[in-house]
């Protein structure tokens, strides 16, 4: 591929786009990001707060430690963190550089300001509005489609920043909806990954690869020293051995636990999320190192993985029913293959493999379970590729099934992004009555 053709640069900025550092779960941080934006917008303490999220922000805020907040849960502590200790600046890490002194202020905050959080549905199924007042001023900070992106702001009447008639058209409709200030993601096809993999400058893409590899294999490894969620990892390793398949599967569920339990390590993320950053890379970083392959052959290897993974998400959306750890370790199951010479082929057999074992899994929201389903990705990524090498493949008519890898992700963009969205309505709606 050349790399001054569009679908190279448009590829290695997707890389750049998506493949950012993040601390905690992403949705909590998103909406500590955008309280720390109202905050410096406000210029001083709050002294009431707002807050009006979507259903799918409500399920993947509930049950997660925010991290640098000694244990502290939900929507309220994440606006709390962003307000009294975090760096709007920072973006996804915006509570990074939160002190010890800040930790204790949070609570305090939270017990002395009301904080208000009401459901809201203006047809996205990504949206954070945080409302912050103190007399007579107020400051509203609102976030729409994906984490980082700041669509309006407004200091008492001034408004300063307002990009919600480009935001018009709501997330959860057409075939693959575009995400504005992003680059095309329609561009992506297995393919064209493929072809971007084998003759990438590595030069280009192992500065955002590089701190992957960095951050995500940290926590990995920090999971499964410590004692995080239901510890997924090292029971992987516990019964069923430490060969290198148990070891891609044990330390990317760990890096999860770790991530949900609130674990101050950043990762870096993929689709919006840590949990498919660690399960799109963990595995094939792994494998590497069993293989003793060329740090070359494993940027490559990421690269594929990575793409393939932002692929299947993009015509999902960032949040849905459908659990991303299974995009994300089918995506690995294929770069895992990379690394063993797999041509395209193969690869393609391996995704549609992988993808038929698993597409069933439902997000029910962020929290420690999400690490036993990203376990069972990875293996079912790897069961893909092993069912293609002993010549054994999923065919067209095989449930969702069809005919060429591109068909196959477009049915199950479609149970992800249409058929699901009831289930996804029902999800919430069973994890509120449980609160």
């Amino acid at each position: 591929m050349e790399k001054q053709s569009k679908v190279y640069r448009t590829y290695l900025q997707i890389l750049k786009e998506e493949l950012i550092p993040a601390m905690g779960c992403t949705e909590p941080i998103s909406i500590a990001y955008a309280a720390a934006k109202a905050r410096e917008v406000l210029g001083c303490t709050p002294d009431m707060v707002k807050i009006g999220v979507s259903n799918n922000i409500i399920k993947n805020v509930k049950s997660v430690v925010v991290p640098n907040t000694d244990g502290m849960k939900g929507i309220e502590a994440a606006a709390a963190a962003g307000i009294v200790g975090g760096h709007a600046d920072k973006a996804l890490e915006v509570i990074s550089e939160v002190t010890a002194e800040q930790k204790g202020s949070m609570r305090s905050f939270m017990k002395e300001v009301p904080i208000s959080v009401e459901a809201i549905d203006n047809g996205f199924i990504f949206d954070i509005i945080v409302a912050l007042y103190h007399g007579a001023d107020s400051a509203v900070v609102r976030i729409c489609r994906y984490h980082t992106n700041i669509v309006f702001i407004q200091k008492n009447s001034d408004i300063l920043l307002d990009n919600t008639a480009a935001e018009s058209k709501p997330a959860c409709g057409g075939d693959n909806p575009a995400e504005d200030g992003l680059s095309d993601r329609n561009l992506l096809t297995i393919a064209d990954i493929f072809d971007f993999a084998n003759t990438c400058d590595t030069a280009d893409v192992c500065p955002v690869l590089d701190t992957q590899i960095q951050y995500n294999t940290q926590i990995s490894e920090e999971g499964l020293l410590g004692d995080y969620g239901a510890n997924i990892g090292s029971t992987m390793l516990k019964f069923y051995g430490d060969d290198v398949r148990n070891r891609a599967i044990a330390k990317a569920a760990a890096g999860s636990d770790a991530r949900m339990s609130g674990c101050e390590l950043p990762v870096v993320i993929n689709s919006g999320s840590g949990n498919q950053g660690i399960t799109v890379s963990v595995p094939v970083i792994e494998y590497a190192k069993a293989l003793a392959v060329p740090k070359d052959r494993l940027y490559r290897a990421l690269a594929l993985s990575n793409l393939i993974a932002i692929h299947e998400k993009t015509g999902i959306g960032r949040l849905s029913a459908y659990c991303g750890a299974v995009s994300a370790g089918c995506a690995a199951g294929c770069g895992i293959a990379y690394l063993q010479g797999a041509d395209l082929k193969a690869i393609s057999h391996t995704l549609v493999n992988s993808l038929a074992i698993v597409s069933g899994i439902i997000c029910d929201g962020a929290k420690p379970s999400c690490a036993a389903k990203i376990a069972s990705s990875v293996q079912a990524g790897i069961m893909g590729y092993h069912m293609y090498q002993n010549g054994q493949q999923f065919r067209g008519g095989d449930g969702i099934v069809t005919k060429g890898v591109e068909n196959t992700i477009r049915n199950v963009s479609q149970l992800g992004r249409e058929g699901m969205r009831e289930t996804d309505k029902e999800i919430v709606k069973i994890m509120l009555q449980e609160s």
